[in-house]
């Protein structure tokens, strides 16, 4: 199969079948998946002590937790294309035709690796920290099995990656009707966005910035909901390009989820950090998750509180602004500040028993 960029001035020769073993075939897309797999579990494996996580059982969630994405992708494509099913149900186990929804994985994932994490007696929210992660390796590179099927585009561009190739003219061609009816105008002789280029470089960025944020991280289960509110942000401005969206009546189903996503994740985080900034009490660590660097945060910040009030007080009755303890407020507060740097898991003695 030919695919061109014509602006850039490429032209390469692509085919779905990586290699065969016998007569059977081994596809491209299972490569970058399996690919994407195995980087995801040695990244999540390395970094699991840092999160205070048993590596080996992490291995066990992740290996029942992926078989749970696959079947969780293939029901929720098959639940909203139901007409390219009904007449062959059995269709829907030939997985080698296509046909996966990336949210659907991501549910199917999270509701067998979070059974998992229960009957492990896991800590459930570092695991998700770390899956999250994971889930932007396995996308990032997962979504080059669209380029090497020749899916996933969107409309039409003018820009200078803009893509092309026989699959890209046979779909728009067949589609455009249904395009139209939805306000989308396309030429089936033009290039189109390469969408899986984009949602797999919006993933990279994401596993950098959480990347480096670990270690800064205020409470277990920020840095998934990072993630899912960095996907969704991505996948409303992407899923917005693309021609072949999953849909209900005049609505695109991942761009609303995406939305969602993103409204979730802004909610529960300032509330959380709200929480946290307000919070003095030991009691409270345990349902929050607390990391270390969180907690110095709200020491600091009600250590802080009290000291205004202390500066206050002996502003009104004309007194030197000397703390409890001899210091001045802003030596205490730059000494708070010191402290409170990222303090390792197993420092911490939070590391799960074997």
């Amino acid at each position: 199969m030919r695919v061109s960029f014509p602006g850039l001035g490429l032209d390469l020769q692509i085919g779905q079948v990586a290699f065969k073993i016998g007569s059977f075939e081994i596809y491209w897309y299972a490569v970058v998946i399996t690919l994407g797999l195995v980087l995801a579990v040695l990244y999540t494996y390395r970094r699991a002590k840092l999160f205070g996580v048993n590596s080996d059982k992490l291995l066990d969630v992740i290996f029942w937790g992926f078989f749970g994405g696959v079947i969780g992708a293939r029901l929720y494509y098959v639940a909203y294309s139901w007409d390219m099913f009904k007449d062959d149900p059995l269709r829907i186990l030939n997985f080698r035709t296509g046909g996966m929804a990336i949210y659907g994985g991501i549910i199917g994932a999270l509701l067998v690796g979070v059974t998992a994490c229960k009957l492990k007696k896991m800590r459930v929210l570092p695991v998700l920290d770390l899956a999250g992660m994971g889930f932007l390796i396995g996308q990032s590179l997962g979504r080059w099995g669209n380029f090497f099927n020749q899916e996933a585009f969107g409309a039409n561009t003018s820009l200078p990656w803009g893509m092309y190739s026989q699959n890209t003219h046979d779909y728009l061609q067949l589609h455009a009707a249904n395009l139209a009816d939805l306000g989308v105008a396309v030429d089936p002789t033009m290039p189109v966005h390469p969408c899986f280029l984009y949602e797999s470089l919006w993933c990279a960025l994401g596993l950098l910035l959480l990347h480096l944020y670990t270690r800064h991280r205020k409470f277990d289960g920020e840095m998934f909901l990072f993630y899912i509110g960095w996907y969704g942000a991505g996948r409303f401005v992407i899923e917005g390009l693309r021609t072949d969206s999953l849909m209900i009546g005049r609505i695109r189903i991942s761009q609303l989820l995406a939305a969602l996503c993103v409204i979730a994740t802004a909610v529960i985080w300032l509330v959380v950090r709200s929480k946290i900034k307000s919070s003095h009490q030991e009691g409270y660590l345990t349902p929050v998750g607390m990391t270390e660097v969180g907690r110095l945060e709200a020491q600091t910040a009600q250590n802080k509180k009290q000291q205004e009030k202390e500066k206050a007080a002996s502003q009104d009755s004309g007194e030197t602004d000397i703390s409890p303890i001899g210091e001045t407020a802003e030596q205490a507060e730059a000494e708070a500040a010191k402290d409170a740097q990222p303090v390792e898991a197993e420092e911490l003695g939070i590391i799960e028993e074997e």
